[in-house]
């Protein structure tokens, strides 16, 4: 199995979010993307990738030993990862969603799983692009769109998620909901 961890988006935001997204997707430039489903939109703390039995137990013992406190998460601007062909919406790295992010890589390297490398950059995908052909689309549409007013929310729990592959892109299962502690 697929998994990574993540933090679920509020409905007041994904709100805000999807009334965004929708205005964005009429665009022409639009046209050469795939876009994800407003169900499965998150903030991914650690991608897992192929995990074993054994890893899972371990990680899913790891999140259920420790005690995370509620904190807030604000949403910035549109943008994209270029060489990715992913169009996304940035999420503010603050201390507190840093020092939870470390403290979940620390805790799954022990599960047998390896940090990346490079800095941590939260954001909620919202579109990849269709094959080769999306690129000028993708950088087009980042020229066109307007800084969205999203609302801020409390993160309340981390999620372990599975990510199954099917024709149409992938699908997120919940395989473990973890709460956060009220502040």
């Amino acid at each position: 199995m697929r998994l990574f961890i993540g933090i679920p988006l509020a409905t007041a935001p994904a709100g805000d979010l999807a009334a965004a997204v929708h205005q964005l997707r009429t665009k022409e430039q639009a046209e050469n993307l795939r876009w994800s489903a407003p169900e499965s939109w998150h903030i991914t703390l650690q991608f897992l990738g192929s995990t074993t039995p054994q890893q899972y137990e371990c990680v899913r013992n790891h999140l259920r030993a420790r005690r995370y406190p509620s904190f807030g998460i604000q949403l910035g601007l549109f943008d994209t990862f270029d060489r990715a062909g992913v169009f996304f919406v940035a999420v503010r790295v603050t201390p507190l969603l840093l020092e939870l992010q470390q403290s979940i890589t620390a805790g799954t390297a022990h599960c047998g799983f390896t940090p990346e490398d490079r800095p941590y950059r939260p954001h909620i995908t919202l579109a990849r692009r269709k094959g080769r052909s999306g690129d000028r689309d993708l950088r087009a549409l980042k020229l066109q769109i307007q800084p969205p007013k999203l609302r801020s929310f409390p993160a309340e729990a981390l999620i372990l998620y599975e990510s199954v592959a099917t024709p149409g892109g992938s699908r997120y299962e919940i395989r473990e909901h973890f709460p956060f502690e009220a502040p």
